[in-house]
């Protein structure tokens, strides 16, 4: 995502800076997309996918226009350049119109190609890979030269379980363009319906002064508490998270605030950094927006948006706690006093500012509880800013709604141009049934381990994550391991019935199609890690009926939302894990701390991508159930305090080698997922160290150096 601010062509990539007849070009663009939506939202005249068609061209027109063939200042006013770049949006604009219209005559031709449905189709994938180069890199256009030539050349030509009998370049061009995962597809849908209206939801919010608000609600409330600072930014950054769903944007917003703030009450500038980086990932989690990946989540799996964003309240929430635990020990082990106050108050918050943040989300989160389309609250919340912002110091007129339009349209043109492009990969991983091979793989790698599969899983994001924005790693991983994830969630309700001696004859019969030896050892009782043994070693084609029979509907839901929300949580590490830490480098430019170290610093501070994940692997943490859900909080919010004091050497005071040790078993106790009575004394033994810490004890203080 971009980050904008009203007047100017600013984004976080190298863009070209326009003035004059273009700028006003790029602002009508805008303006025709963001009210183009807003009515098709509204008023669907069209088809969807007209309406995809309408999203890609203007898009792609903008992205011409704003990202240069090579992003070198010398190039930037090149009249050259800019007219070559011109021609190429017009290109794309003339080539998806084109297909658009001669959808129903290649229908009537028994799907067959004219010589201009070639080159339009042609026109229309080479522009989209082209300008995908230019606002995100090289990955993206690799997959797609790779992907299609995949299956229309040397698929047929590579052996093993990657072989793929090619199809017709005729074929590969009439997928590419109409098929349901294609450019114009499922994706594309989303993005131009969900995100982008999100995104002017988000641009209202930021113009309505929104954004000031969240940094004195922030400070009101945290700002004279123990490490009070970096606490403002965690709660800024969560709370900013709901409008920009950016970490980058998030970051550069927030961050020119809080890490100043941080630096000045005595945190190190690397941990400043860090803790903003940490924070600003942590937005694209919180509900109730969550980035693009939570629509993108919803169309995948097919579970309504509103019970995804309402079972990840308490994740998101703990993730924040989590960054918080390290905030407070951080402070704690330099004896940092909390911030003198400023005057700012909780009420005086929300007296100046607060009405233009409050009543639109809270609107939001009633619409989309009533049973109300995302899509519909989208567009009914940004009437909301509007009129609510009259109850503030900063009311929209005309100039203003204007100016966020335009701003909506610019934070979407890297969004819209990745997430229709990363369709032209996905539609060859169905088509060719690549995302099952390596289901299939990965679950053969793990040997039935799940725990190993999402390490699997956390690797291949990080490199993906490399060269790709978050939602892009997202759909990838997601199309390529979420199958083998949610049927290894499931199959633990398999071993449970094996384990207990409880399968149902019928389901018992399949084993006669793999492993009949094993038939009369399931009607009694045996270990669990024999049970999952049995269940591990069985064929795809006896698991996966297997799974249909015994696994009962909503523990299967259960767990396909869990393995799509594992795969969204480990996407996001990309923010803050070198090599590669989009947010944490952005961090470290406002806190003038060395790049590498910001993010070390971010990446310890950000533990809960990589915890909380496995509680929804193997817990009740995203079953629907809030005293389960309750129940896997509570003993997290303990755990992940532990592992904070245990890593850092501190809690009330700092602490030796022993007492490390001591907090971090207790707090892995704390989260293992089995066993209340093991909960329960993890937990007993964290407020137990807690309370000794505290005191000074001799074993527990921290030794002091020779």
């Amino acid at each position: 995502m971009t980050d904008s601010i009203p007047g100017e062509v600013v984004t976080v990539s190298p863009t070209r800076e326009l003035t004059g007849p273009l700028n006003m070009l790029a602002v009508a663009v805008c303006l025709i997309l963001s009210v183009g939506h807003l009515y098709l939202a509204l008023f669907p005249v069209i088809s969807e996918f007209e309406r995809n068609v309408f999203h890609f061209a203007g898009f792609a027109f903008l992205a011409a226009l704003l990202y240069p063939v090579i992003p070198r200042d010398s190039l930037k006013k090149s009249r050259a350049a800019i007219a070559s770049d011109i021609t190429l949006g017009l290109i794309a604009v003339a080539g998806a119109t084109w297909m658009a219209l001669a959808e129903d005559a290649i229908y009537a031709r028994g799907v067959n190609f004219a010589p201009m449905d070639w080159i339009a189709a042609i026109a229309t994938i080479v522009a989209a890979t082209e300008l995908t180069r230019r606002v995100s890199g090289l990955v993206i256009p690799i997959l797609i030269v790779l992907s299609l030539t995949y299956v229309g050349w040397w698929g047929s030509i590579v052996g093993g379980v990657f072989s793929f009998r090619g199809l017709s370049w005729e074929t590969v061009l009439f997928r590419s363009i109409y098929g349901d995962d294609a450019i114009f597809g499922t994706i594309a849908r989303i993005s131009s319906t969900y995100v982008f209206l999100f995104i002017i939801f988000g641009s209202f919010l930021i113009r309505s002064g929104a954004g000031e608000f969240v940094i004195d609600l922030a400070r009101a409330i945290a700002g004279k508490l123990v490490g009070g600072p970096g606490l403002v930014a965690v709660i800024a950054s969560g709370l900013t998270g709901t409008i920009s769903g950016s970490a980058i944007a998030n970051t550069a917003s927030t961050g020119v605030i809080t890490i100043p703030l941080m630096k000045r009450a005595g945190f190190p500038a690397k941990f400043a950094g860090g803790v903003e980086a940490a924070s600003s990932t942590g937005g694209q989690l919180m509900p109730p927006i969550m980035g693009a990946g939570a629509f993108v989540m919803a169309s995948f799996t097919q579970i309504p948006y509103e019970t995804i964003v309402a079972v990840a309240a308490l994740p998101a929430l703990l993730y924040f706690l989590t960054v918080a635990f390290f905030v407070r020990i951080e402070a704690k082990r330099h004896d940092l006093a909390p911030m003198p106050s400023e005057g700012t108050t909780l009420w005086s918050a929300v007296k100046s500012g607060g009405a233009s943040f409050i009543i639109p989300i809270g609107v939001l989160i009633f619409l989309l509880v009533s049973g109300f389309t995302p899509t519909y609250a989208a567009v009914i919340g940004i009437g909301a800013v509007i009129a609510s912002s009259w109850l503030t110091r900063n009311p929209m007129g005309p100039k203003a709604v204007f100016e966020a339009l335009v701003m909506g349209a610019r934070s979407m043109v890297m969004t819209a141009v990745l997430l229709c492009a990363v369709g032209l990969v996905v539609n060859v991983i169905t088509t060719a049934g690549v995302g099952n091979t390596f289901s299939l793989m990965i679950a053969d790698w793990s040997q039935g381990n799940l725990l190993l599969a999402i390490v699997l899983v956390a690797l291949a994001s990080l490199v993906l994550g490399m060269g790709l924005p978050v939602t892009a790693a997202y759909i990838v991983l997601a199309t390529l391991s979420a199958p083998a994830l949610a049927g290894m969630i499931s199959d633990r309700v398999v071993v449970d019935l094996i384990a207990n001696g409880e399968l149902p004859m019928g389901a018992q019969a399949l084993f006669m199609l793999s492993a009949p030896e094993i038939m009369p050892l399931l009607g009694a009782p045996m270990p669990v890690t024999e049970a999952r043994e049995i269940v591990g070693a069985l064929p795809l084609e006896v698991a996966a009926p297997l799974r249909d029979l015994v696994v009962p509907a909503e523990a299967a839901l259960a767990a396909l939302l869990s393995a799509h929300m594992i795969i969204f949580w480990l996407s996001q590490d990309s923010n803050v894990t070198p090599p590669v830490a989009l947010a944490a480098f952005t961090a470290a430019t406002i806190a003038k701390s060395p790049p590498m170290a910001t993010g070390v610093a971010s990446w310890k501070l950000a533990k809960g991508l990589y915890i909380v994940p496995v509680l929804f692997a193997y817990t009740p943490f995203l079953s629907g159930n809030w005293v389960d859900a309750l129940y896997v909080f509570c003993f997290g919010v303990a755990g992940t305090y532990a592992l904070a004091g245990a890593l850092q050497g501190c809690m009330e005071r700092r602490m030796g080698l022993g007492m490390r040790v001591l907090a971090g078993v207790a707090g892995l106790v704390c989260l293992w997922p089995t066993g209340v009575v093991l909960n329960v004394a993890g937990a007993a033994a964290v407020v137990a160290l807690i309370v000794l810490n505290a005191r000074g004890l001799p074993f527990f203080a921290k030794a002091k150096a020779a």
